[in-house]
């Protein structure tokens, strides 16, 4: 008799786009549309807690950067549990975590309870999105990686727009406490993640659950030959790497991954520095808290557009010039917004520094998710993604202290665009070594012994 053998990686990268891949897109950017929005609601409540709890800008960023450092143990830890357990159940954890707790952050009566509660909301908050960004990459066919990856995460940026909108309109009448409440929402919908997001395939191969990996590679390619005989297989990298951090420095990586760390530091610092204080930032050069909370979903509208348009030109021109690209347009926008413009001109360059920092975040996900194997994916972006969350919380802090200094606001603006220099030099020294050929990626996707 002769046994089946069929690469599962292989028959993914391969298969065509179907409504397989639209359910599993739909449900992720559900989720990061909230995970956006628990971020998003800094820049929105910092003025009103400033006020209300009499702190410095100093004081509100390092509160502001609670979560942040949350965010930095959650994607460390949540990215290597996932490699180790599934994506799903790690997921699922998650969600419940950033949800629960951000809705608790409601009731918080002092600076003290909000960042204990911050501090544990940023958990979920870091650790679902390594995982979310690698189970969309892991069935995303190879020609549509980047697109899938970046629109599924373009959900971040309208999180966003949903914070500043919500702001606008039920802060004044509500007070800080409602925007909270509203993060209480995904909770209601974790019963649905469990029925319809499907578990790693990669996982499911490596932990020899062949009927659940036969169901859902029916499901990405309905036409593959898969029976109860059939062997499944992972790549030979996947096979053999493990989910350790040792494995982000071996076969060559240790260059690539200690220049994604750096750009990753950089572009993250950049954008939740803009995040956490665009509305307190245009609010000192001269604007109403208002005028400034439009500012703010212009920036996250610019970052919808980056995000889908960069992950859309990163599948037709490759990841490094349109990241360098976009970091470069995103230096001269926030260097612009340092001088006196008439607003339709301050409204574009925000759009544009949306577009560029925090769609250029996003894309460096789907990048760094390209560069590690499959085995390997949640611990490779989760330790990026942690190294960057450094960054993150350095930025609300030394913009608070720049806000505290009472500089020209010029000079915050040019603070906020240095560090998208050091990363596009970084990104211009990465390399990505093709492992695979196409052909023989196809002539392994199934063979027969």
């Amino acid at each position: 008799m002769t046994a089946q053998t069929m690469n599962v990686n292989a028959v993914v990268d391969h298969a065509k786009f179907k409504s397989f891949h639209v359910n599993i897109i739909l449900w992720c950017l559900f989720i990061v549309l909230f995970d956006g929005y628990d971020l998003a609601i800094n820049g929105v409540v910092l003025p009103l807690l400033m006020k209300e709890w009499g702190m410095t800008a100093v004081q509100a960023g390092m509160l502001a950067s609670t979560a942040l450092a949350g965010m930095m143990f959650g994607a460390m830890s949540f990215g290597m549990l996932a490699d180790k357990i599934g994506r799903k159940k790690v997921i699922l954890i998650c969600v419940s975590l950033f949800s629960f707790f951000t809705f608790i952050g409601g009731f918080a009566s002092n600076p003290t309870e909000f960042g204990i509660l911050r501090f544990i909301a940023g958990l979920g908050i870091g650790g679902v999105l390594p995982n979310l960004v690698a189970l969309t990459a892991e069935y995303a066919p190879q020609r549509l990686k980047s697109t899938l990856v970046t629109t599924m995460f373009s959900g971040y940026a309208v999180g966003g727009i949903m914070a500043a909108l919500c702001g606008s309109w039920f802060a004044a009448d509500y007070g800080w406490q409602i925007m909270f409440y509203i993060a209480g929402i995904p909770l209601l919908f974790v019963p649905l993640f469990w029925k319809f997001l499907p578990e790693s395939l990669t996982f499911l191969v490596k932990a020899q659950k062949m009927d659940q990996a036969r169901h859902f590679l029916k499901q990405v390619e309905p036409t593959a030959q898969v029976t109860a005989n059939t062997q499944l297989v992972l790549s030979s990298d996947d096979q053999t790497q493990n989910a350790s951090v040792k494995a982000l420095f071996t076969e060559n990586r240790v260059v690539g991954t200690l220049l994604f760390w750096v750009t990753f530091f950089m572009c993250l610092l950049m954008l939740y520095a803009l995040g956490s204080w665009l509305p307190k930032l245009m609010m000192a050069a001269g604007y109403s808290l208002g005028s400034s909370l439009m500012f703010l979903m212009a920036l996250n509208i610019g970052a919808v557009i980056g995000t889908v348009g960069g992950g859309v030109l990163a599948d037709r021109f490759d990841f490094k010039p349109v990241l360098i690209g976009m970091l470069i347009v995103g230096v001269f926008s926030l260097v612009g917004l340092g001088f006196n413009s008439p607003q339709p001109v301050i409204y574009l360059l925000v759009s544009l520094a949306g577009a560029s920092s925090i769609g250029s975040s996003i894309l460096l996900y789907s990048y760094v998710a390209q560069y590690y194997p499959v085995a390997v994916r949640s611990t490779g972006i989760g330790w990026a993604s942690a190294i960057g969350r450094t960054g993150a919380i350095v930025g609300p802090i030394l913009i608070g202290y720049l806000l505290g200094l009472e500089l020209p606001h010029k000079w915050n603006f040019i603070a906020v665009a240095v560090p998208g220099i050091i990363a596009a030099i970084a990104i211009s020294f990465i390399r990505i070594k093709k492992v695979e050929s196409k052909i023989e990626v196809k002539a392994a996707a199934i063979s027969t012994n």
